[in-house]
């Protein structure tokens, strides 16, 4: 799938969004574009949850992008997030088009099959449309998070940091230890592994802040 830019910072988008409200012509028509630019990962994500609809991926962003842009022509500052806002607008224009799409001479069921899930099940606009949707901005920046975090393990953690958090925390294995029993493990104190786990969290929390 194509490769989209990453999306704005909060005072990044706060000041376009500014730009676009309160900015002359030229202004804010950069403004609008940088908008959407920035946001065509989230329509990418929203999209390929329509994937097994017999659809065409680049349709689906396609279509998805303007319910982005009607997103941010409308865009209330006030009343929260853009990306949240925007997901539902995103979501709102893929449902419109996919109902429109599968009409048939009347009107469409929400029980209709529209497509299959990974596991070769029929799936419906009412399955959807019943799923419970997270925040999938929140979602987003979680798992970008999650990846700086890993890089800056072996970035500015020495060898035993490394394997205390990793133990610690089951990076590896998914089970987290105790400190007591890595200790028993590495045949050093507990407040010696508690330590080390203070000293390699501050060290990954001043290298996440400085990205």
């Amino acid at each position: 799938m194509k490769t989209f830019m990453q999306p704005l910072s909060s005072s990044e988008e706060a000041y376009y969004l500014q730009l676009l409200k309160d900015g002359d012509g030229d202004e804010a028509e950069k403004a609008r574009n940088i908008l959407i630019e920035r946001n065509l990962r989230l329509v990418a994500h929203i999209a390929r949850k329509y994937q097994n609809v017999d659809e065409d991926m680049e349709d689906l962003i396609s279509i998805g992008t303007i319910g982005l842009i009607k997103a941010i022509s409308s865009f209330d500052a006030g009343k929260g997030k853009l990306s949240t806002y925007a997901s539902r607008c995103i979501d709102n224009e893929l449902l419109m088009m996919l109902r429109s799409r599968k009409k048939s001479a009347r009107e469409v069921s929400l029980f209709e099959p529209i497509g299959t899930d990974k596991e070769g099940n029929e799936i419906s606009f009412l399955d959807i449309i019943e799923q419970e949707q997270p925040d999938v901005s929140e979602q987003m920046e979680f798992e970008e998070n999650i990846s700086k975090m890993m890089k800056l393990l072996s970035q500015v953690l020495s060898e035993r940091e490394q394997e205390i958090i990793a133990m610690r925390y089951g990076l590896l294995t998914g089970e987290e230890i105790t400190q007591r029993e890595i200790g028993q493990m590495l045949h050093i104190s507990r407040s010696y592994v508690s330590r080390i786990e203070k000293r390699a969290l501050e060290k990954l929390r001043s290298g996440f802040e400085q990205q």
